[in-house]
C-alpha cells in the first residue's frame, strides 16, 4: 500500500473576504499535496471554513443577515479562491455541516468521559476578534488606558457559567510529548515559544459559552455553546470519518502529518489541540507548522490603510504561476514576509523570465533551428556534460528533503541552483558556435540541456503546475511519464522524437502604467 500523507490548512474564519494570507497558507499546503502525489503517496488535503462563534454572529448582524445566510455567502468566497488558485484539496469542510456537528459533540463526550471536563463559572478577559481568553498578565496597554489582547484586539470582561477543560493537568504530559517528538512543532523558534508557554504553567480552559447562540450545542447541557476553538479544531477529525475511528478512512489518515497554520493561532493547535486529543484517547498530529505574516510595502495589512492585497487582483495582474512562485520563494516559509510590487516584478523578470524561461526557450529553440525540432542523439559525454546531468538527477533528492521539512523556499532555491548551472553550461559550451564545426557535439550539448530542463520541469510541477506542464509538453514528455518515479540520474528523453515548436513560458512583466512596478 502506498504511503499516505494527510495535510491541512486552518479553516478560515468567515467574517471577511479572503486575502493574500489565506492564499499563502493554502498554496503551501497545495504544493506539498501535489508533490507527495507526484511521489506516489496517497494524499488527503483538507481546507475549509470556520463558521461559528460570537464574531461571526456579530458580523452577520452587521451585514443584516441571519448567520446561516451570511456564512453560506462568505464561505463561497473561499471556494472561489481555491478554484482560482487551482488548489487540489480533496475536501472542503464547513463547521455548519451535520457531519461536523456530530463529530464535535462526539469529541466533547469522549473528553468528558475521561474526566477532563467540569462545570464552573468563567470570569475574565475575552477577545471576540481572536475568539480567545487571556489572563491579566497577557494583556497590553491600548489607547485611552484600555486593555488589549497581545494581538491588539479589544477585550471585554466576561462573566458567565462555563464548562472547563482540565488543561492544567496536561502540562507535564505536553512537555513530555514535545521532548519525545522534537519535530511536532515547527519551525524551532515556534517550538521554543510553545514549550516556554507550557512550562510557565497552564490554567484550565473555558470551553463553553452562554452569552450567544451561534455555535454547536454542548451535549446534554442546554444553553451552553461549545467554545469555537474546540469546535473548529475538530474539523481535522470530521473530514476523515470521526467519530467512526474504526473506519478505513480514519485508520488510514490519522494522525495528520502536518497542520499548517499562521503563527497567531499556534497556541490553539500546539497546546490545546494535543491536550484535547490525548484526553479523548487519540494521537496528536505529527506536526504543527506555523508560518509568518505578510506585510505590504513594509506596513501591516489593514482595511483602514486600504492595503489589503486581493489574491484575485494579483493573479489578474501577474498570472497564476508567477504569483505562486513569488509567495513561495520570496521568504523562508515560517518567517514573516513583505509583499511589494518591485519585489514581485523582480522575481518575474529575473528568476522566471531571464533565468528559467531563457534556459528553456533558447535550448528548445536551438533544437528547432539546428535539428529541425528533432531531439538529437547524444554522443560522448564530457566531464561538464556528466556533471550537469548528475546535478539535475540529484535535484530530486534535495527538493524532496526540503518539502518534507516544509522548507518550500529551500526547495525552489535548490532548483534555481541547477537553473544557474545550466545557463552557465550553455554559455560555456556555445552550441550555436560549435554546431558549425561539430554538429554531433552540439547535439550532445542540446540533449544535456533538454534533459536538465526535463528534470527541472518535473520537480516544478507541484510549484508551477501550468508552466511546468507547458515545458514538459514542449519536451515531448507524455502525461503518463510525469510522476517523480520517472526521474533518475540518466534521463528518459528519447532521441529522434519530433518536438513541437517552442513557445515562451515565462514572458517578462511590463507595467501597465508608469510607476505601476
Amino acid at each position: 500500500m502506498a504511503e499516505r500523507f494527510y495535510i491541512t490548512t486552518p479553516i478560515y474564519y468567515v467574517n471577511d473576504v479572503p486575502h493574500i494570507g489565506h492564499a499563502y497558507t493554502t498554496l503551501a499546503c497545495d504544493v506539498m499535496a501535489r508533490f507527495m502525489r507526484l511521489e506516489g503517496r496517497e494524499v488527503m488535503f483538507l481546507t475549509g471554513t470556520d463558521e461559528h462563534g460570537q464574531k461571526v454572529e456579530k458580523a452577520a448582524a452587521a451585514a443584516g443577515d441571519k448567520p446561516q445566510v451570511f456564512v453560506d455567502r462568505v464561505s463561497q468566497n473561499f471556494r472561489t479562491l481555491a478554484a482560482r488558485m487551482k488548489y487540489t484539496n480533496d475536501d472542503f469542510i464547513r463547521t455548519t455541516e451535520p457531519r461536523h456537528i456530530k463529530a464535535s459533540q462526539a469529541l466533547w463526550k469522549a473528553i468528558a468521559a475521561s474526566g477532563n471536563i467540569y462545570l464552573g463559572s468563567y470570569e475574565g478577559w475575552y477577545s471576540v476578534r481572536d475568539e480567545a481568553f487571556f489572563a491579566e498578565d497577557e494583556l497590553v496597554p491600548g489607547p485611552g488606558g484600555k486593555k488589549r489582547a497581545p494581538t491588539g484586539a479589544d477585550v471585554e470582561w466576561v462573566k458567565e457559567p462555563s464548562y472547563f477543560f482540565k488543561l492544567s493537568a496536561w502540562q507535564d504530559r505536553l512537555l513530555a510529548f514535545y521532548e519525545q517528538n522534537p519535530g511536532a512543532v515547527q519551525p524551532d523558534s515556534r517550538r521554543n515559544e510553545v514549550v516556554s508557554f507550557v512550562a510557565g504553567g497552564l490554567r484550565d480552559l473555558s470551553i463553553s459559552r452562554t452569552s450567544f447562540k451561534w455555535g454547536i450545542p454542548v451535549p446534554d447541557a442546554p444553553g451552553h455553546i461549545m467554545y469555537v476553538w474546540l469546535d473548529a479544531l475538530t474539523n481535522y477529525l470530521t473530514a476523515i470519518g470521526y467519530p467512526d475511528t474504526g473506519s478505513a478512512m480514519f485508520q488510514r489518515y490519522w494522525p495528520a502529518d502536518v497542520h499548517v497554520v499562521g503563527k497567531d493561532i499556534l497556541r490553539f493547535h500546539a497546546v490545546y489541540w494535543p491536550a484535547f486529543l490525548m484526553a479523548a484517547g487519540l494521537e496528536p498530529p505529527r506536526r504543527v507548522f506555523a508560518h509568518g505574516w505578510w506585510t505590504v510595502e513594509g506596513e501591516k495589512m489593514s482595511k483602514s490603510l486600504g492595503n489589503v492585497v486581493d489574491p484575485h487582483a494579483m493573479v489578474d495582474r501577474y498570472g497564476l504561476d508567477p504569483v505562486r512562485y513569488f509567495l513561495l520563494r520570496e521568504v523562508p516559509f515560517g518567517n514573516d514576509g513583505d509583499f511589494s510590487q518591485a519585489a514581485m516584478v523582480h522575481r518575474i523578470n529575473g528568476d522566471l523570465a531571464n533565468d528559467l524561461g531563457n534556459l528553456a526557450q533558447r535550448s528548445l529553440s536551438m533544437i528547432q533551428s539546428y535539428f529541425a525540432g528533432v531531439l538529437p542523439k547524444p554522443a560522448h559525454f564530457s566531464d561538464s556534460d556528466r556533471l550537469l546531468i548528475e546535478q539535475a538527477g540529484m535535484l530530486h533528492q534535495s527538493v524532496a528533503a526540503a518539502v518534507e521539512r516544509q522548507a518550500l523556499h529551500d526547495a525552489l532555491a535548490e532548483v534555481w541552483k541547477v537553473v544557474g548551472d545550466a545557463n552557465r553550461y550553455v554559455d560555456s559550451e556555445k552550441p550555436w558556435s560549435v554546431r558549425k564545426t561539430d554538429p554531433v557535439r552540439a547535439g550532445t550539448v542540446l540533449y544535456v540541456l533538454a534533459e536538465t530542463v526535463r528534470n527541472i520541469a518535473m520537480l516544478l510541477q507541484a510549484f508551477l503546475p501550468d508552466s511546468a506542464a507547458r515545458m514538459l509538453e514542449q519536451l515531448g514528455v507524455p502525461a503518463a511519464q510525469r510522476s517523480l518515479a520517472q526521474l533518475g540520474v540518466r534521463g528518459q528523453l528519447v532521441s529522434g522524437v519530433q518536438l513541437p515548436k517552442p513557445e515562451p513560458v515565462f514572458p517578462r512583466y511590463v507595467a501597465e502604467e508608469k510607476g505601476a512596478a
